[in-house]
């Protein structure tokens, strides 16, 4: 009775154990250093997350301002990341927060106080912002993000201001559009103008069956139609121009020859007699994009990005 009793009573205990090593604490530690360059304020944030394993941290972090989603950067090896913000002027308490992997908890920093100066000047500017600043996909999917124009002094413009999104750091097999590309700024404008990001993966496709091969276009026949056909040509010639059509045939043979030879290397060939390549997946991982907004007043380009952070499964 008392083993029995004493391997019942260690079950829960190794049923807690297991438990523990997939909810593993962590600690998300946030700093920001700002500067100002140009009339604008850039903050330098660097975000550090530690298990209480001892192991490196995986996975995305979004950093929200004032508990709205700013921006997204994912860890590397070491468990840390940086990223550097476009700071629209006033008061702002960036957080951290960790989004968890597969063997470690969701953790988030304390809120840092930050303060952008005021540009100087009147002149027009706006501010790039995504939500959700993290997106997670499996290989194949699409998802949606929202991305946000705010303008700053627009009544300042003395005509309408073109800003043009796009986006950089996508892995491979993957694409992002915008709809719309272009958003139109116009002088009584002061809410945020919003558009849609699609991004979109690839899963791997298997080889698709080979196309049947027309026998009209066989270059086995060729390979016996055209030599035979020479070689009935020098029949009908005479004895003493036996030996040059000999010598043609051969050239003529060896030319035959090395072109049906080079036809099956042709990518032509290689596609209506093997069919198209099989489609490669986009690779998983935690991959960091810069979402960019630009406009140009035909002198001068002003530039602002924010980082997101994907996560293809």
């Amino acid at each position: 009775m008392v083993a029995g009793l004493g391997f019942a009573m260690s079950m829960p205990a190794l049923a807690i154990a297991a438990e523990s090593t997939q909810n593993l604490a962590t600690q998300t530690a946030l700093t920001a250093e700002t500067r100002d360059l140009g009339g604008h304020t850039k903050a330098t944030v660097a975000v550090t997350v530690t298990g209480e394993d001892g192991l490196a941290v995986s996975g995305a972090v979004v950093i929200k301002d004032h508990g709205k989603d700013f921006a997204g950067v994912a860890l590397n090896g070491e468990g840390q990341a940086t990223a550097v913000l476009d700071l629209a002027a006033g008061d702002h308490l960036l957080r951290a927060v960790y989004l968890g992997d597969a063997t470690h908890r969701v953790s988030q920093s304390l809120a840092a106080g930050v303060r952008a100066q005021t540009a100087s000047g009147t002149a027009p500017d706006f501010q790039i912002s995504v939500n959700p600043a993290s997106l997670s996909l499996t290989a194949g999917q699409t998802g949606t993000v929202l991305a946000s124009v705010t303008p700053v002094n627009a009544a300042s413009l003395t005509g309408p201001m073109f800003v043009t999104l796009s986006c950089s750091g996508l892995p491979d097999q993957s694409a992002c559009t915008f709809t719309p590309e272009n958003i139109e700024v116009l002088p009584t404008t002061t809410a945020a103008l919003t558009s849609s990001m699609v991004i979109t993966t690839q899963k791997a496709s298997a080889r698709l069956a080979a196309p049947p091969v027309h026998q009209d276009a066989s270059p086995v026949a060729w390979a016996f139609l055209l030599p035979g056909a020479l070689a009935l040509g020098g029949l009908a010639w005479g004895g003493r121009r036996r030996r040059w059509l000999s010598r043609l045939s051969l050239i003529a043979l060896v030319g035959l020859v090395a072109t049906l030879g080079a036809t099956a290397c042709n990518p032509r060939y290689n596609y209506l007699n093997h069919g198209p390549p099989p489609n490669p997946a986009t690779p998983t991982g935690t991959f960091t994009l810069n979402v960019t907004a630009q406009s140009s007043n035909g002198v001068s380009a002003t530039t602002h990005s924010t980082p997101f952070v994907l996560t293809v499964k």
